[in-house]
């Protein structure tokens, strides 16, 4: 039996393309700045996002850590949406090393509103800490990979600007959020101070991402990312599938998106199983689970005996994600194997039909 994996995009191997790239990269120091491919990827990156600069890190959460670094000082204060990635599933790192108080917001589907930052920054006060930043997520994750517009982003960010506040955008999923709105990844960071995104997700590369913004926030950040240990040395080995990834990757995530909306539709014919149709712009779903039925956690391992794997996040809240390695057949293949798993749970099926 095939193992279908739905948990998340950031299981995609690298292509043939990437790993041939990778055999031929020619290479440097990077932490010296002397590795051409790294200095190539960042470049490419740069321009696809409209930013002057970037530097290549290991990972988003590097990424996102440095960006807080660079832009505050212990015991600012970070304004960020409540179950934002950087706030909600890295580890605690903004305050643990960059010393910083996160003052979460509730969003609206992830999405923090002008009204919502303008009432969340308090006047000076010497009992308060003072506010020095705000962080976005486009898509947002947990929100089910919701995609925000150029619209929604500008408005924020002229909101935040006008009180005096940075804006740094978790961009892990940016390409799959310009792919969904049919704009430029540009369009969604023109009017951000910074912003970090994978190549390691849907874009398949197997490791890294960029922090972007201009000459000179780059140029602090490289000191940051030195001192959190994300200096590397030849890099150019696995910049060199980031610039595969760049180059061949993007335009397809448009049928990851597709084949999620099938997989949506055919999990909202089976019962006990609730999906949000209209959340679904992107390649996540997120499915509640009825009361009363299994937990999260017993579908997920009952799931797995049938070979597909999906994530929980929440006790009655499971995630699915699709990716280049899903195609048409293992959606209606997961399809059926859930159907199977909600029957045998008691819960009954409809027939898992696609439209």
């Amino acid at each position: 039996m095939d193992v279908i994996d739905l948990r998340s995009d950031t299981v995609t191997e690298p292509t043939e393309a990437m790993r041939e790239a990778m055999a031929r990269a020619v290479v440097g120091d990077d932490v010296f700045g002397e590795d051409p491919t790294v200095r190539e990827l960042e470049a490419v990156a740069a321009e696809m996002v409209g930013k002057e600069a970037a530097v290549f890190v290991p990972s988003g959460t590097m990424g996102n850590l440095v960006a807080v670094l660079t832009h505050t000082q212990k015991g600012d204060e970070v304004l960020l949406e409540a179950e934002a990635h950087i706030y909600y599933y890295e580890v605690g790192s903004i305050s643990a090393v960059a010393g910083v108080l996160p003052r979460p917001i509730s969003g609206r589907a992830g999405y923090i509103a002008p009204e919502q930052v303008r009432a969340a920054v308090r006047s000076p006060n010497i009992h308060f800490p003072p506010p020095r930043l705000l962080c976005l997520e486009n898509t947002h994750n947990r929100a089910g990979g919701v995609p925000f517009g150029p619209a929604q982003v500008d408005a924020v960010c002229a909101t935040a600007h006008d009180l005096g506040l940075a804006v740094h955008l978790d961009g892990a999923r940016i390409f799959n959020a310009a792919v969904a709105l049919g704009v430029s990844p540009s369009a969604l960071t023109q009017s951000v101070d910074s912003v970090m995104f994978c190549v390691s997700k849907g874009l398949s590369a197997p490791v890294g991402s960029l922090l972007l913004g201009s000459g000179e926030f780059v140029t602090r950040a490289r000191r940051f990312r030195k001192m959190v240990g994300g200096g590397m040395r030849q890099a150019g080995v696995i910049a060199a599938a980031g610039l595969v990834a760049l180059q061949t990757m993007v335009s397809r995530l448009a049928e990851d998106h597709r084949n999620a909306q099938r997989l949506a539709r055919g999990l909202a014919t089976i019962a006990g199983l609730s999906v949000d149709l209209e959340r679904v712009r992107t390649n996540m779903i997120i499915v509640q689970l009825a009361e009363g039925g299994p937990t999260a956690p017993v579908l997920v391992a009952r799931l797995r005996t049938e070979g597909v794997l999906v994530a929980p996040i929440g006790p009655m809240t499971i995630r699915l994600v699709t990716h280049r390695h899903i195609s048409n057949a293992l959606v209606d293949a997961a399809l059926e194997r859930i159907a199977k798993v909600g029957v045998e749970l008691g819960k009954g099926s409809d027939a898992a039909k696609v439209n």
